[in-house]
């Protein structure tokens, strides 16, 4: 059974799939940090740079752009292949180019110069040079008449995908869509010529597309939402769902038990089935998956368990991937499978289930410590990096210094102004550093005083990181009434 929630009253626009009332992947769009796949920008190129075959290209956005050789449209339409990206194009070049991967972390959005315009049964590319059909259409003998249909239509530079859709098209209808896509096209190069900066010239409104791609997706099933223009719009197209609106005074999320799922999303450790559990550590480089037994003893021999405690996890890794909208480079650390035909059998189950996955997924293998790697196609951040920022105590570490490391650089900084000319010091601190620094009972005080030849007055702060610092240096006077100021 499946189940489609839509969020769209508020400026945060959601989305969750469901499957078996168990939530399977969630989609979250907010005003200024919405998607920019598919958006269309005349750019221009910036920086060649020979020894990474690539170039980045200003678009208008807060970063510039990465393109790499292969997508551009004068190396997809030339004979020469091994040529460097210098040949195919040069600094202060105009283009239109495409997002394909959203700015994440450091780097800029991955752009693409073969550009894709989408249809309700074609995808026309101007300089795509091939034609493919959907895999969702299986039936070799449908595949092989709509590639000779697209093979007759296109010039030799042009590129179409069929979308499933185009199945019950005739070739007619086929035709007048190109037809119809071929003048999007030069619309958009009518619109670039007019520009005398890099700009945006066509955005996709990416939240609605996800909507419609998943509902059309759906051979049964309910879809909830909870405005009625759009439960209107999707009632057009898909008379083979129940589609209900709801206008309930809780969230649409919260009556069906979602935001619940939202927040397990963001959490480090997810806890499995028999007492094992998961621990998810997302960097900007890769993600990290380790997988614990935990309380899960198992009823049989230790090398079931572990079968069976990796069996358990990988389904649910897999679930957490499209859950937690994971990209790039993943690494699972299973428990560690003495027996070859248990690791055989982990990637089978992986192979599985991966196999429904929408993002494009690659199985590495397991390397010589049992690790193992998987590649998933990362477009747009993860759900933590959209809904959280990093911590302004720790920055993102998930660790601050200690009070005794910050209590021995105090020490170390007030031993620079022993014998000075002053007779006391003000600190502040925290009561954790304080209580380091001086040792318990304040054992320490009079040692430290004696070697600073100073008295020590301390102005104590709440504060979730240990810090310190020195406010004032004075006579005994001046310093005491101001401590007492500041208690």
């Amino acid at each position: 059974m499946e189940t489609l929630l839509v969020n769209y009253t508020t400026r945060e626009k959601r989305l969750a799939y469901l499957r078996n009332n168990r939530v399977e992947n969630i989609v979250i769009d907010r005003p200024g940090n919405q998607s920019l796949v598919g958006n269309i920008y005349f750019g221009t190129v910036t920086k060649v740079l020979p020894g990474m075959n690539a170039v980045f290209i200003e678009i208008g956005e807060e970063k510039n752009a990465y393109l790499h050789r292969d997508q551009l449209p004068s190396y997809v339409l030339s004979a020469e292949k091994q040529q460097n990206v210098t040949s195919f194009v040069h600094q202060g070049e105009k283009m239109l180019v495409q997002v394909d991967k959203d700015a994440t972390g450091t780097k800029g959005p991955k752009v693409t110069g073969i550009i894709e315009i989408h249809g309700n049964h074609l995808i026309y590319m101007p300089t795509g040079r091939y034609v493919a059909v959907s895999k969702k259409i299986a039936d070799e003998k449908q595949n092989s008449t709509l590639r000779k249909i697209g093979s007759s239509l296109k010039t030799e530079d042009e590129g179409i995908i069929f979308r499933t859709s185009s199945m019950t098209c005739t070739k007619v209808e086929i035709e007048e869509e190109l037809m119809v896509l071929r003048q999007q096209h030069q619309e958009l190069l009518q619109q670039a010529s007019h520009l005398k900066k890099p700009g945006l010239l066509s955005q996709k409104d990416t939240f609605m597309e996800m909507v419609l791609d998943r509902v059309s997706a759906m051979e049964m099933g309910d879809v909830m939402v909870d405005d009625l223009a759009v439960k209107k719009m999707l009632e057009q197209n898909n008379p083979h769902l129940k589609i209900t609106f709801y206008n309930g005074k809780e969230n649409i999320f919260s009556v069906n038990k979602v935001e619940h799922e939202i927040d397990k999303a963001l959490k480090r450790i997810v806890w499995l089935d028999h007492g094992s559990y998961l621990i998810f550590d997302e960097t900007e480089a890769l993600t990290i998956i380790d997988v614990n037994t935990g309380k899960f003893s198992g009823k049989t021999d230790y090398q079931d368990t572990v079968l069976k405690t990796n069996q358990l996890a990988a389904k649910e890794i897999v679930r957490q991937l499209r859950l937690r909208d994971i990209g790039g480079i993943v690494l699972i650390d299973f428990i560690d499978m003495k027996r070859e035909k248990d690791k055989q059998s982990i990637l089978t189950l992986m192979e599985s289930e991966l196999s429904r996955d929408e993002k494009r997924t690659k199985i590495i293998g397991f390397t010589p410590l049992g690790i193992l790697q998987i590649t998933r196609k990362k477009t747009k951040v993860s759900i933590s990096e959209a809904l959280q920022v990093k911590c302004p105590v720790c920055e993102g570490t998930g660790r601050i210094l200690s009070a005794e490391t910050v209590a021995f650089r105090l020490e170390r900084e007030l031993l620079e102004h022993r014998h000075a000319d002053f007779e006391a010091i003000l600190v502040e601190t925290t009561q954790e550093v304080r209580d380091a620094l001086l040792g318990e009972n304040e054992a320490h005080r009079e040692v430290i005083e004696d070697l600073l030849q100073v008295r020590l007055y301390f102005s104590i702060q709440p504060y979730e990181r240990h810090y310190y610092q020195l406010k004032q240096f004075g006579t005994i006077q001046e310093i005491s009434q101001r401590a007492m100021d500041y208690s």
